[in-house]
């Protein structure tokens, strides 16, 4: 009998962990639906300078509705008018920031879960059209979906973002939100992220309250773990562009013992493909060779000219230190990259 209750117990467990699982994405929608029908400027807090580009106009409505903690829009990902595909469209902001570069008739497709939020992303953009003359609304695809089931097609995508949308997943959730994205990603495509993550520990009931995971605040995960999700999905590359302070939980306001240090890391992962000895993660090291001869070579592909800074990823950094050169030095993470780096 006791073999039999343990295995009907088993049997309900995972009913139940669903169960959870969907309440809180349920809880989320909530929230989004509230901040649609009413901005909330407070709901999130954007740590970073909305970009200004000539001929650009973001209506007032566009940053009210600004419900990021970071950017994920950055000139250097957007050449060639690619396609683009955005998920948790907000206030339409960052669309109409990506059409900016795309101007192409559905170049940049828009997708939430929200109807109430896409009613007025549309209406958002109807709005941006009367103070921006190179736009044209049919530049904007934006369509009901889900980011555990995207309505796209495979390899269709040439850069795909998401902003402070991806920390409120739980980790089964997260890893089939990250798989959608290289699913509808091209070749060598990327995919921009930016969300919040925690070094310390956070606390179980923090993360299992359904409203705080919903506003961003109980979801994070540390940085190596967070990078973790993203390279086993298969992404080969993986650059940290930025990473600052956001939020703290104090026991003053929040269930918990002690205060959590909350920042927002702004990633670039691009569907390269996996080397053998695992993915390229830069976090913004360089190394710099300092000795007598005009270069240095550790014959594994790096060549360090003497006095010449280099950034380098994470696992060359590790080689050259191993080296234990006295004319090389390598410099801890910045947690800022921005290209021209060797893997």
């Amino acid at each position: 009998m006791a073999v039999l209750q343990a295995q009907a117990q088993a049997a309900e467990e995972p009913q139940q962990i669903n169960y959870r699982m969907s309440n809180y994405l349920e809880t989320t929608k909530d929230i989004y639906k509230a901040a649609a029908e009413t901005p909330d400027v407070g709901l999130c807090c954007t740590t970073t300078p909305v970009w200004s580009f000539p001929g650009l106009e973001i209506p007032k409505i566009m940053l009210e509705m600004n419900y990021g903690c970071g950017s994920t829009v950055h000139p250097r990902d957007l050449i060639n008018s690619p396609k683009i595909l955005y998920v948790g469209v907000g206030g339409g902001m960052e669309l109409l920031q990506f059409s900016y570069f795309s101007r192409q008739k559905a170049g940049v497709i828009g997708v939430d879960v929200v109807d109430e939020m896409l009613d007025a992303c549309k209406k958002n953009i109807k709005e941006a059209e009367l103070t921006n003359d190179w736009l044209d609304a049919s530049f904007i695809d934006v369509r009901q979906g889900d980011a555990l089931n995207l309505p796209i097609e495979d390899a269709s995508i040439d850069v795909a973002a998401q902003n402070c949308l991806f920390n409120i997943f739980h980790e089964e959730d997260l890893k089939k939100a990250l798989q959608e994205m290289y699913r509808v990603l091209k070749p060598h495509g990327r995919l921009v992220l930016s969300d919040p993550i925690a070094e310390q520990t956070m606390p179980e009931n923090l993360k299992n309250d359904d409203r705080l995971r919903g506003l961003c605040l109980s979801g994070s995960l540390p940085l190596k773990d967070y990078i973790k999700m993203i390279t086993d999905v298969g992404f080969g590359t993986v650059e940290i562009r930025a990473k600052r302070p956001y939020r703290i939980l104090h026991p003053n306001q929040y269930d918990t013992t002690e205060p959590i240090f909350i920042e927002s890391v702004e990633v670039c992962a691009i569907k390269d493909p996996m080397q053998a000895d695992g993915p390229c993660v830069f976090t913004g090291r360089t190394a710099i060779y300092y000795g007598t001869e005009t270069h240095f070579d550790d014959h594994g592909g790096h060549i360090l000219l003497q006095n010449q800074p280099l950034s380098v990823c994470d696992k060359t950094a590790g080689n050259l230190e191993a080296l234990n050169d006295s004319n090389i030095w390598v410099s801890p993470s910045t947690y800022f990259y921005d290209g021209g780096g060797c893997c």
